[in-house]
């Protein structure tokens, strides 16, 4: 038998005859839940508010974005145009134009991205789940579907017919500008719808029809900007990317949704490690009481110690005594504590306690991830603070009694 974890369970179960320890211990025990809690929720907080901010970028963002790396286009052959329908891991994929112009309406003026889509557009991304008013545009039309922040700036509404919606967009050339009216290419739009996302994104991008912006911008039938792809349910992403870099093996880039979101991606996960290791800190103190109390032990149990060094016990032996003490609080503590942890989350989850405005509740997320950093945190410090507290036990001690 393990006579040092046998009797590490009976000094965990059994009270201590001066009372002042087994506050002490009560404390500890108490530390260590609250903390491994406190963490659990913390992390569950933070998942929830990462996926909150991605579901944004979700919206526009696709599977996967093939762009140029010379220049602002490129030009697709039909070679690969077909090419793109033999990849088995593909759903589908969208031709895109991006590109800043200038629009006027009533006198105000707005700089900001023109994107020309075509009729697939609607497959790779869920751009009808945006619409807040009006419909999406249809194709081979000068309709328009433009951002809420835009139609706030410009004070514009849909199928305005007595102020025009209008874009301008530099001609290409070179030499002096005698006329300014032949400088830009222009054209009356018709706003058919108006999305809504967040304030950055509802100012960011015009949605017009591909074959009109590429005559604004007098790029060729199959010159283009960029494709966006969507993958089928469970393809293998890097497969579909070596496909993808042999059918467009020069001048273009081909990068995935947390690519195209690098920075925000780095920076949702910084905060999430600082504010793991500022609570991780928190335990650390937490745990000095489990230093503590299992020291009072030692002192307290220290005639026992003493007859058990008498009896042939070794000094490893009764260092292991409170290691395995200190283990089983913090194992025994880390769990309660994840336990009231997970009942908070699932209950925020179902009731929504926590609002952050009247109508949308504090977005947690359930993981089987944070559960694993918590116990691993938990009780690999535990275990630390456990092996500084039962390192007292020496033989110098034992021979003072």
């Amino acid at each position: 038998m393990n006579f040092p974890l046998y009797i590490a369970k009976r000094y965990l179960r059994s009270a201590s005859k001066n009372n002042a320890i087994n506050i002490i211990n009560g404390i500890a025990a108490l530390g260590v839940v609250v903390g491994s809690m406190a963490l659990f929720v913390v992390l569950s907080v933070f998942s929830g508010l990462k996926e909150f901010s991605l579901s944004f970028t979700n919206e526009f963002d696709p599977d996967l974005k093939i762009s140029s790396t010379y220049g602002k286009s490129f030009l697709l052959t039909p070679e690969q145009e077909l090419g793109l329908t033999k990849i088995q891991g593909l759903s589908s994929s969208s031709k895109i134009i991006e590109e800043r112009v200038l629009f006027l309406f009533d006198g105000k003026e707005q700089v900001t991205y023109i994107k020309g889509v075509d009729s697939v557009f609607e497959k790779v991304n869920p751009i009808q789940k945006i619409i807040y008013q009006g419909q999406w545009l249809e194709n081979h039309t000068n309709q328009v579907v433009v951002g809420y922040g835009i139609c706030q700036k410009l004070s514009m509404g849909l199928f305005d017919f007595n102020h025009p919606f209008e874009v301008f967009v530099p001609k290409a050339g070179r030499g002096a500008i005698e006329n300014p009216d032949e400088a830009f290419n222009r054209c009356k739009l018709a706003p058919a719808g108006i999305y809504a996302i967040n304030e950055d994104l509802d100012s960011k991008f015009v949605f017009a029809d591909l074959t009109l912006t590429q005559a604004l911008l007098e790029f060729k039938p199959n010159q283009i900007s960029g494709i966006e792809c969507k993958l089928k349910p469970g393809a293998d992403e890097q497969k579909v990317i070596q496909e993808l870099e042999q059918l467009f093996p020069k001048n273009t880039a081909i990068k995935t949704r947390a690519q195209l979101n690098d920075s925000l991606y780095k920076m949702l996960n910084t905060e999430n490690i600082a504010v793991y290791l500022i609570f991780t800190l928190v335990i650390i103190v937490a745990l000095f009481n489990l230093v503590g109390a299992l020291i009072m032990m030692i002192l307290d149990k220290k005639h026992n110690l003493k007859t058990l060094y008498n009896l042939g016990a070794e000094i490893k032996h009764l260092r292991s005594i409170f290691l395995f003490q200190g283990a089983l609080l913090s194992i025994v503590g880390g769990c309660v504590g994840l336990v009231l942890g997970i009942a908070v989350v699932l209950l925020q989850q179902q009731f929504q306690w926590v609002m952050i405005t009247p109508n949308l509740a504090y977005p947690v997320v359930f993981s089987v991830q944070n559960i694993l950093i918590v116990l691993a945190t938990i009780f690999s410090l535990g275990l630390l603070a456990s092996w500084i507290a039962s390192s007292r036990v020496t033989q110098k001690l034992l021979e003072k009694f």
